[in-house]
C-alpha cells in the first residue's frame, strides 16, 4: 500500500473518525475526500516531528520547517483541522491504548531513527531564563516578536503600521482607513484636547501618538520595549516635525514615573502582562492618571473556563509567536481594573473587526510572499501566515474576542468628565 492511504487509515484509527481533508504524501500518493484543500506531507520527517512532540506543537514544527503544507484554501484547511486539534480541548482524550496502537506503523513510515531531538535552528523555541513577566524576561519576549525587521511589518501591516484590530465602518474596504478610524475612535473615547498629556503604553511604531498629536494637539509619550519599533517611531516623529510634542522611549511601563497624564492608552499590550502581574499593571496605570483622567485598554480576551486553573497558554503561540503571552476573560480584566480604583464606564467588543483585520494582514503577506521570505526567512514567514490565519478563524468563531474598555480615575467629587451619553462617539463611526 502507498503512503497516503496508510496515513489516512492510521488517522482514522487514532481519532475514531475519517480524515476530513485529502492527504498527499511524499511518494505522490493521495487519499481522502476529492473536494477541498489538500494536506501535503512533503517529507517523512514530518511524522518524526509529530511522534516526538504529539499534538499541536509537533504539527507546528512540521509546518514551520516546511515538512507539511496546504494546497488550496488555508482557512478551509484550518477550519477542518481545528476539529481534530484545537477543538478537541473539551473532548475526551484519545485513549492511551489507541495512541500506542498506531505508533509502530508511524515509526515504520517515518524512516530510520533517531527522531529529531531538536528542531532546525531557525524554528527553535527561544530559551527564556528568569521569572516570567520580570522586566528582563519581558524585554526578551517582546524582542522575539517585534524585532524581526521593520520592513517585514511594513509589508504585513501596510502604511498605517498599526498592529492591532482596525475598526471597519460601512463601506470601508481599505485597511489604512480602517486603522485611522480605530486611532481616532480611541482619541475620542479618551476625550483628548489640545495641551493634554497622553501616555501610550506599548506604542509600537508610534501611530497612535502621532495621530493624537497631529489631530488633537496633545503632548504624547510612547513607551515600547522594542528597540526597532522605537527607532522607527522616532524617525516618523521627526519626519512630521513633532519632536517638540511627541517623545518615544524604550522603557517598561513599570519604569514610567513622570505622571500624572490626562489620558493613558494601552492597545494590544496587556496580553503581554500576565495574570500574575495584571493587578500591578492596573495599579500603576491608575497612579499614572490624574483625577478625572481616562484609560483606554484595548485587549484580546478568551472565553472563561469552568475551571480557570486549567488554562494553558497555546503551545504554538508560546513557542513561536508571543512568548509568555496570556489571555484572560474580559470580566476578569474589568474586575482587576476596578479593583485598582478605576471606574469602568464602557466596554465595546470589536471581535468581528479583528477577524477582518487579520485576513487583510494575511492577504498582504501572501501577496508579498517572496519579499517576506527574503526579509525574515521561510520559517518566520510560515509562522506568521499560520498564526494570523488561525487567529482570524478563532475570532470569527467567537473562541477569542477583543474589547476596548474605557475607565476613569474618578475624582473624590464623582465628576467623571464624561458626557451623559458616553457612547456619543459611536455615532461618528456608524
Amino acid at each position: 500500500m502507498t503512503v497516503a492511504p496508510r496515513l489516512a487509515a492510521l488517522t482514522e484509527q487514532l481519532l475514531g473518525s475519517p480524515l476530513p481533508l485529502r492527504l498527499r504524501a511524499w511518494d505522490g500518493s493521495e487519499a481522502g475526500p476529492t473536494e477541498g484543500p489538500v494536506i501535503v506531507v512533503r517529507r517523512r520527517r514530518a511524522l518524526r516531528r509529530m511522534l516526538f512532540r504529539p499534538g499541536e506543537l509537533g504539527l507546528a514544527r512540521a509546518w514551520v520547517a516546511g515538512d507539511i503544507d496546504v494546497d488550496g484554501d488555508l482557512y478551509e484547511a484550518l477550519a477542518a483541522l481545528s476539529e481534530l486539534v484545537w477543538d478537541r480541548a473539551d473532548a475526551p482524550a484519545v485513549p492511551r491504548t489507541r495512541m500506542l496502537s498506531v505508533v509502530p506503523e508511524l515509526l515504520a513510515l517515518s524512516g530510520p531513527l533517531p527522531l529529531p531531538v531538536r528542531p532546525p535552528r531557525e524554528e527553535d523555541r527561544r530559551r527564556r531564563p528568569g521569572t516570567a513577566h520580570s522586566q528582563r524576561r519581558d524585554r526578551r519576549a517582546i524582542s522575539h516578536h517585534y524585532d524581526v525587521g521593520n520592513e517585514f511589518y511594513e509589508l504585513v501591516l501596510g502604511p498605517s503600521m498599526v498592529y492591532s484590530c482596525a475598526v471597519w465602518g460601512p463601506g470601508t474596504d481599505d485597511l489604512q482607513d480602517a486603522q485611522a478610524a480605530k486611532l481616532d475612535l480611541i482619541c475620542r473615547k479618551l476625550g483628548l484636547r489640545e495641551g493634554q498629556r497622553l501616555l501610550d503604553v506599548g506604542c509600537g511604531w508610534g501611530s497612535l501618538v502621532l495621530h493624537a498629536a497631529q489631530h488633537y494637539g496633545v503632548r504624547a509619550v510612547g513607551v515600547t520595549l522594542s528597540a526597532e519599533q522605537a527607532e522607527y517611531a522616532r524617525e516618523r516623529v521627526a519626519k512630521e516635525d513633532l519632536t517638540d510634542r511627541v517623545e518615544i522611549r524604550v522603557q517598561d511601563y513599570r519604569q514610567v514615573t513622570d505622571g500624572p497624564f490626562d489620558a493613558v492608552a494601552s492597545v494590544g499590550m496587556a496580553e503581554h502582562v500576565g495574570t500574575a502581574r495584571y493587578q500591578e499593571y492596573a495599579d500603576r496605570l491608575f497612579r499614572l492618571l490624574r483625577p478625572g483622567g481616562r484609560l483606554l485598554n484595548h485587549q484580546i480576551a478568551r472565553r472563561p473556563l469552568a475551571d480557570e486553573g486549567s488554562y494553558r497558554i497555546d503551545p504554538f503561540i508560546d513557542a513561536y509567536v508571543f512568548p509568555d503571552g496570556e489571555l484572560a476573560p474580559v470580566g476578569r480584566t474589568v474586575n482587576l481594573l476596578e479593583r485598582s480604583g478605576l471606574e469602568v464606564r464602557d466596554v465595546e467588543s470589536l471581535r468581528e473587526h479583528y477577524a477582518l483585520t487579520l485576513r487583510r494582514w494575511v492577504r498582504n503577506l501572501e501577496q508579498g510572499w517572496d519579499q517576506a521570505v527574503r526579509l525574515v526567512g521561510p520559517a518566520r514567514a510560515r509562522i506568521w501566515r499560520l498564526y494570523m490565519a488561525a487567529s482570524a478563524l478563532q475570532f470569527e468563531r467567537g473562541r477569542i474576542g477583543v474589547n476596548q474598555i474605557l475607565a476613569v480615575r474618578t475624582p473624590d467629587d464623582g465628576a467623571s468628565g464624561l458626557p451623559l451619553r458616553p457612547r456619543s462617539w459611536v455615532e461618528l463611526t456608524s
